[in-house]
């Protein structure tokens, strides 16, 4: 291609087509989010043959975390290591937006110098903003709204388990908060059906509702009733620092045990995107029910972030 710039001027950067963002899961298409959880599977199975795939050798993916984090931490990076590429982490201490640099500025250098960015932060409008001014992919790694990557993992362990996820009843127990945010946006892209438990006060974001395929009841025994699948998370997450006394007793009753199982079909799966509060949500002994699919969930978000990576950055 001809160069348009004259000698002696500095070279023009050439445009390039609007990146790709996940922020939250209707930025794909249902097809692309099956095609993506699909892949997941295959990744999976590469890895456990000891296959070595390599399509992000050279290429850069750059961690924001406004929050700690276990799982979503090592899956970005591991997985960025597995498919030959590079994941570099940045805390408030490491870098200028902890000194106060608009997220804007921030995303536009990055852009400069990485392939995609993963942003972990509590204010989903800053994950927005830092996608409007970014000129490569930008992934929410959660936010005190939604949390998209989770559902994929989670998809990806129910179709690796049971095989099926459009027409199955999924039961969420708990908090309204960005799990279940995320579940009622996945409800209608996925083709589930999907009970709401919440008490009063706690149902999901108001902005979401109503959405296809989902329904708000307030006794967890009418939610769980011949589900296939029954999820929680924590009564108090990120951002509700101080309330946890008023949760407990606003909670009472909704802790998941393996009596609520009882009520969803015989093969009925539970998931808990970790970490768990035993004695809270789910009663001490619910990760090691031989219905709990907690720690397949977990594992799956390696591969199903490597699906993701693989998916915006492999033409």
């Amino acid at each position: 291609m001809a160069r348009t710039d004259t000698p002696g001027s500095p070279p023009q950067t050439p445009r390039c087509p609007a990146p790709k963002h996940f922020l939250t899961l209707p930025d794909f298409t249902a097809d692309e989010l099956n095609r993506v959880v699909g892949r997941a599977g295959v990744l999976k199975e590469m890895w456990r043959q000891g296959q070595h795939y390599e399509p992000l050798k050279g290429r850069t993916l750059a961690m924001v975390f406004e929050l700690s984090s276990t799982r979503t931490r090592v899956s970005f990076e591991v997985g960025m290591h597995q498919l030959g590429g590079h994941a570099l982490n940045l805390s408030p201490n490491d870098s200028q937006l902890g000194r106060g640099e608009p997220v804007e500025d921030t995303a536009r250098v990055l852009s400069e110098m990485v392939d995609a960015v993963m942003i972990r932060t509590f204010d989903h409008d800053k994950v927005e903003r830092f996608a409007a001014a970014a000129s490569v992919p930008v992934i929410n790694g959660m936010t005190g709204r939604f949390h998209p990557c989770q559902l994929l993992a989670d998809m990806q362990t129910l179709v690796e388990v049971r095989g099926e996820i459009a027409g199955t009843t999924v039961a969420f127990v708990g908090d309204g908060h960005n799990m279940c945010n995320s579940y009622v946006r996945a409800a209608g892209l996925f083709g589930f059906e999907l009970r709401v438990a919440t008490p009063r006060g706690h149902e999901p974001d108001q902005g979401i509702l109503p959405a296809p395929n989902v329904e708000l009841v307030e006794n967890p025994a009418d939610a769980v009733d011949g589900a296939d699948l029954l999820v929680t998370d924590v009564w108090s997450s990120m951002g509700h620092e101080g309330e946890e006394a008023d949760r407990r007793t606003a909670f009472d009753g909704y802790q998941v045990t393996p009596a609520l199982m009882d009520k969803a079909k015989p093969d009925a799966l539970f998931m808990h995107c970790l970490p768990a509060h035993r004695g809270e949500e789910i009663s001490d002994d619910m990760l090691d029910d031989p219905r709990s699919v907690a720690w397949v969930e977990a594992g799956n978000r390696l591969h199903s972030q490597k699906a993701l990576l693989e998916f915006l950055l492999v033409a």
